[in-house]
């Protein structure tokens, strides 16, 4: 389970995530929706203990992922396609981040495999495709094997096959109990893949809840999301006022 409580980050004078609070349950995909300077990626690296909140909480499975001795079997993250070498492989990325974790060397085989990498596992990184890298990028991701995983806009870059296959990775993992956060500014593919959404401007809670709820019988999460960030309507988590 992720759980932010009344999270504020500052950065100088400006405020990036101001009082913001939500959940996002296991066996569910829930994405995580608002516009660009949102603080979307700003909670995401506070969860991972990459930016230290201001105040407030934001944890995983109810502790700080930094006080989490776990790490990589405690939640994986793709945060950046660019995250890996470009002169290294992908397997010598992935055995590395094992060996540092304490893993098992065949986990790098079984995620390469997972997502489609297998065959250019021994290729420089550099001479990915941006899809190719986002897959590598799931691969760390998945490589501890953990209950939850966060994923920072994971199908930019990938073709119309790779959008499919990634959609249902990220269904079938929740359906194995998983706790899976998706944060995106793709509206329509929200709307295919998520469960549940949180959708937040200027670092603020707009809507929490199911996409079939907070869209309803005569309107489209995209409808919502317009409305919602254009401030011409007043949602509260869990339905409309």
């Amino acid at each position: 389970m992720i759980h932010v409580d009344q999270l504020v980050k500052r950065f100088g004078s400006g405020t990036a995530v101001a009082g913001l609070s939500f959940t996002a349950h296991p066996g569910r995909v829930t994405g995580f929706l608002g516009p660009n300077g949102a603080g979307k990626t700003t909670t995401l690296r506070v969860l991972l203990g990459l930016d230290a909140p201001t105040s407030g909480t934001a944890t995983i499975g109810g502790v700080r992922f930094r006080d989490h001795r776990r790490g990589l079997r405690h939640a994986g993250a793709l945060l950046d396609a660019g995250q890996a070498h470009p002169g290294r492989s992908a397997a010598v990325h992935l055995r590395a981040l094992a060996l540092a974790g304490g893993l098992p060397r065949r986990r790098v085989d079984e995620v390469l495999g997972e997502v489609g990498l297998a065959d250019v596992a021994g290729r420089r990184v550099g001479t990915y495709s941006l899809g190719m890298r986002q897959r590598l990028g799931v691969a760390t991701a998945l490589l501890g094997d953990p209950p939850v995983l966060l994923f920072d806009e994971p199908v930019n870059g990938m073709d119309p096959e790779g959008v499919r296959w990634a959609r249902g990775l990220f269904r079938r993992l929740a359906a194995e109990g998983r706790t899976v956060f998706l944060s995106s500014h793709l509206i329509g593919e929200m709307a295919a893949t998520a469960d549940e959404v949180v959708i937040i401007g200027r670092g603020r809670l707009l809507a929490a809840g199911p996409v079939d709820e907070l869209a309803g019988p005569s309107s489209s999460l995209e409808d919502v999301f317009l409305a919602l960030t254009a401030g011409s309507l007043d949602y509260r988590a869990g339905g409309a006022r």
